[in-house]
């Protein structure tokens, strides 16, 4: 190398792009925890009879969004009273299994849009609010058990089952920075409002089929960086 050529310059394009896709009404018509919890109850008619004496106090908190939460909450510990760890496991695979074999409840557009971001070498994660055992069993049925899934996670006391974590919202960019993932991100799929932190911090914010009142929103939000999916 002679004195007046400089070095050869890393390749900015060198290391992998990263793509990160929601689950529940992104890649799955609806949502997996939600039908899972409906599973337990329909199964379990008494858990209903410790859900009536409290209904006085879950309405009123259903009015506000926190309120939904700890409403939200207060069914899945009753939803899951008496499953320890193991048991838990045992049926949230099971359940995730089932659910992937019905073809039609996945959107056959997401699911063949994330496969291409793979095959182009990107480093692709499912980043959502579903649990992660539930959500790991689904992916692993549909044959897609080699993405990085970054998921809520339940806590296992002696008494009862909680919600550990609640990865939505900003708790998803706080989960990707302790796996050293760090806005921005390349591509950002989703097909909700509760997902603009991520779709914000992208370089390009994908949102699936939205309606009008979410479009405006994310369009104030996003402006260039949108596009819109319109996946069956």
């Amino acid at each position: 190398m002679s004195a007046a050529q400089s070095p050869p310059q890393p390749d900015a394009d060198a290391a992998p792009r990263v793509a990160l896709f929601d689950f529940d009404g992104t890649l799955l018509h609806g949502d997996a925890f939600t039908l899972f919890m409906r599973e337990r109850y329909r199964r379990a008619w008494w858990r209903w009879l410790l859900v009536v004496p409290i209904i006085p106090v879950l309405l009123p908190l259903s009015l506000f969004r926190r309120g939904r939460r700890a409403a939200a909450r207060a069914l899945v510990r009753i939803a899951l009273l008496g499953l320890g760890e193991r048991r838990y496991a045992e049926l949230a695979g099971a359940f995730g299994r089932g659910l992937a074999r019905d073809t039609r409840l996945f959107s056959r557009m997401g699911i063949a849009a994330l496969r291409q971001r793979v095959h182009s070498g990107a480093r692709v994660l499912i980043v959502t609010a579903c649990e992660e055992t539930l959500a790991r069993a689904i992916l692993d049925e549909l044959g897609l058990g080699a993405i990085e899934l970054v998921a809520s996670k339940l806590r296992f006391g002696p008494m009862a089952v909680r919600i550990g974590l609640h990865n939505i919202g900003m708790e998803k960019a706080h989960q990707l920075a302790l796996r050293g993932i760090r806005p921005p991100w390349d591509l950002a799929v989703s097909d909700s409002l509760a997902d603009l932190p991520i779709l914000a911090a992208a370089r390009e914010a994908m949102l699936v089929n939205p309606d009008r009142r979410m479009l405006k929103r994310a369009s104030a939000r996003l402006k260039g960086r949108l596009t819109i999916a319109e996946w069956d």
